[in-house]
Order: structure tokens, then C-alpha cells, then sequence
């Protein structure tokens, strides 16, 4: 018995996910973003990471040859930053979304809980993926924003289950 790409999609749709603004700039220095909910931490030392981006994806050459990219970690507020990067449209999202050059000179979101910057480690073909492994160069967060989540095709907010003391 077999898995189709469907029955794969409808499974992992039940997975909740964190929601990404992957960015870099192309070969003319133009800033570029794409949303990415696969997105994990692969080793604490070295901080390491790993993005996975659609083959079919716009400007994969950019990310794949680049020598380094952001990693925007949206905010509850954010779903409107996560579908202009996703369904870019005329106007490229740079465009029209705040952003600021990182310590490595990434363009970064403004008003995100958490974000990294990251050398490019290595790229990995992965099926219909481009694999993108990243050493961690600087991170940072803020306690006063709640991430964005996307489970079973539609964002959500983290709920705590249990009060923290």
C-alpha cells in the first residue's frame, strides 16, 4: 500500500507548525521572502537549522546560492505578513512590509516574537524540496509576542493547557 502526495498533505496537515518568512536577497540585491512552516532546529552545538523550500518555489536559485538568509518567526498578529509572502501578488511584499538589515545584513521583519540569521551550511536535494541547512549567527526573541501557528489549513494561537507558575 502506497501514500499519495494527498493523503500525505491531509496527515501532516494535522501536525501544528510555527509560521516562517524565509529571506535573502537575490543576485541584484533585491530583498526576497517566502513562508515556510518546515522549519526546525537540527543541533544545539553548533546551532544548526534546516528550512525546506518547494522546488517550484521563486527565486530558489537565490536561497540556495546565497551565503546566508533570515529566519522571520511570525506573530499571532502576522497572518496578513505569512499570506503576502506566500500569494505574493503585483507588488512584491518588501514592498509594503517593515523590515530592518540584520547583523548579517538580512532584510528582517519587524514586529516578529523570535528571529535568526543563518550562514548557509549546506543544501540537500529532498524529493520536491530543496534542503537548507544553516549555522545559527545571531538570534534573538521577545516575550511579549505569541507565534503564529498553522494546523489543519488555517493559522491559530497557542493556548496554554496548563498555567505556568
Amino acid at each position: 500500500m502506497s501514500v499519495t502526495p494527498d493523503d500525505f498533505r491531509q496527515t501532516l496537515a494535522r501536525f501544528a507548525s510555527g509560521v516562517t518568512v524565509i529571506s535573502t536577497y537575490t543576485d541584484a540585491d533585491r530583498p526576497i521572502g517566502v513562508t515556510v512552516s518546515a522549519f526546525t532546529s537540527v543541533s544545539l552545538t553548533p546551532p544548526l537549522v534546516l528550512i525546506c523550500l518547494d522546488n517550484a518555489t521563486s527565486n530558489l536559485h537565490a536561497y540556495a546560492s546565497a551565503k546566508a538568509f533570515g529566519i522571520n518567526i511570525l506573530s499571532v498578529g502576522q497572518a496578513d505578513v505569512s499570506s503576502a509572502f506566500a500569494f505574493p501578488g503585483p507588488m512584491p511584499p518588501f514592498e509594503r512590509i517593515k523590515y530592518r538589515k540584520g547583523v548579517l545584513g538580512m532584510p528582517m521583519l519587524d514586529g516578529t516574537p523570535a528571529s535568526l540569521e543563518c550562514r548557509v551550511e549546506a543544501v540537500y536535494p529532498g524529493g520536491d524540496h530543496a534542503i537548507i541547512v544553516g549555522a545559527v549567527k545571531h538570534a534573538s526573541w521577545r516575550d511579549d509576542l505569541q507565534p503564529l501557528i498553522y494546523a489543519t489549513g488555517q493559522y491559530c494561537a497557542l493556548t496554554p493547557l496548563v498555567p505556568t507558575p
